[in-house]
């Protein structure tokens, strides 16, 4: 296979329009099925700034300086437990027939404690009773392996020990259990699949992050600090899901460490550089050399690509994960490459919630999974970075046809992003791939040539 550096105008794929909300009774339908799967009297799903997803799908509501519980129970209950700053910010929950009960536990310490100061009352005045089994949905779960059930009893739940004790002290810990897989499991969770309803929405958000992204990238030059590149991200105000990212380095500042919030470094030519923006709907991150020649690098930029490549000409409904991140891999040592974690997870509201693709799973993608690709290639030499992430949807045709039919602009969008992958960047893509990004599979290793990209010949 042949990759080469091509000079690419990249399409106008159409404006992004707002997409409509979700359907109250698309949330309501959730929190049913959430329930039915936990098998439990009660549900308590928990969420807090950083890990607001779970809440966020079920209700529409995320918490903001707080926490919150929302409680699914028996005869369609649907209750929201919060602070003082979030009980009237409830309000924008379009979850229908949800209860907002205050907590005064939830707020930030040193506010009024007077009015709601015991969760436990709470929990009691919601209506769950001595001897009622309740499923917890933390922010993850432990797998099998780290953890010994005959030693060390249940897989306990992710959330703060304060809730789980308060929720154990008013069902009693007998009926207590971690159902946080009813919601996460890479294949079979209520998140992993989305309808074209939630297409829609995440379109519209990794759409606009890619074209942040883009706009830094093609903006960046030498004398800029990291802060001033950051600058030209063009923010609209959609929600991240991650800090905004971008970092700096020369061979004698070690290595770039993507991670980083921008500081104020001055770039210089020949730098390493790594951005990304994370919006509630996919990350896109891109990382090169701010320069306009070093083949070295663009030879390993061009085995990275092959990696890239091979992602997407093997992801389809249907393959496992460990068929997909077998194939990644081992392009990638073809090249000198591994991947530091791994190569594609699943996104959404957060940036990383799960994913099938592991070495040696036998989760398969399917169809309604928004994965990001998500192929970080190590080891890189002091001073250099390289990345390029977006996110995917994989359809069937029956998802498909939903979603042309509901949302015409949208597909529309997504074909023309799908001819451009294969009719100019020369990438094989199964039907069901669905690229959400204004930029698909755009990888220029040189920031000072953006509008040379890698292709296959």
């Amino acid at each position: 296979m042949s990759i080469r550096l091509s000079p690419v105008t990249i399409p106008d794929f159409g404006p992004i329009d707002e997409p409509p909300p979700l359907p109250a009774e698309r949330y309501a339908a959730r929190c049913d099925a959430a329930l039915a799967a936990a098998g439990t009297d009660w549900l308590m799903v928990y969420a807090d700034r950083e890990h607001m997803a779970n809440v966020m799908f079920l209700s529409g509501f995320e918490p903001r300086f707080e926490e919150a519980l929302l409680l699914l129970g028996p005869g369609a209950k649907r209750i929201l437990i919060t602070g003082n700053e979030c009980v009237p910010y409830a309000a924008r929950a379009a979850l229908p027939g949800l209860e907002v009960r205050l907590s005064q536990t939830m707020s930030l310490l040193g506010q009024d404690r007077t009015t709601a100061p015991r969760l436990t009352d709470v929990l009691r005045d919601a209506g769950v009773r001595r001897g009622a089994s309740v499923g917890i949905v933390g922010w993850k779960y432990l797998g099998e392996e780290e953890w010994d059930r005959d030693a060390d009893g249940p897989l306990p739940p992710f959330l703060p020990a304060a809730y789980l004790g308060a929720i154990a002290a008013v069902a009693g810990t007998d009926g207590v259990c971690d159902r946080t897989e009813v919601l996460l499991h890479p294949e079979r969770g209520q998140r992993s699949i989305i309808d074209a309803d939630q297409i829609a929405v995440f379109e519209a958000a990794a759409a606009r992050g890619s074209a942040m992204v883009w706009s830094i990238l093609s903006g960046l030059r030498p004398g800029d600090s990291e802060r001033e590149g950051a600058a030209r991200m063009g923010y609209g105000g959609d929600p991240f899901n991650v800090h905004a990212m971008l970092a700096s380095g020369g061979a004698s500042d070690g290595s770039v460490i993507g991670l980083a919030s921008p500081g104020a470094r001055v770039l210089r030519k020949g730098d390493g550089v790594s951005t990304a923006i994370g919006l509630w709907g996919g990350l896109s991150a891109r990382a090169g050399l701010l320069d306009d020649a070093n083949d070295a690098f663009v030879a390993t930029a061009s085995a990275y690509f092959a990696g890239l490549l091979a992602w997407y000409r093997h992801a389809r409904i249907g393959c496992t994960g460990a068929a997909l991140h077998d194939a990644v891999v081992e392009t990638l040592a073809a090249g000198g490459l591994r991947s530091l974690l791994n190569p594609g997870h699943l996104t959404g509201h957060e940036e990383w919630s799960h994913t099938p693709v592991r070495p040696g799973s036998t989760d398969r993608l399917r169809s309604g999974m928004h994965v990001q690709v998500d192929v970080i290639p190590t080891p890189m030499p002091d001073g250099w970075a390289l990345n390029c992430e977006d996110s995917i949807v994989l359809a069937d045709a029956a998802l498909r046809a939903d979603l042309a039919e509901r949302h015409p602009t949208v597909a529309a969008r997504i074909a023309a992003r799908r001819r451009f992958m294969i009719d100019v960047i020369g990438a094989e893509v199964d039907e069901a791939v669905l690229p959400l990004s204004t930029t698909p599979l755009c990888l220029p290793p040189l920031w000072l040539r953006s509008d040379e990209l890698l292709i296959r010949a």
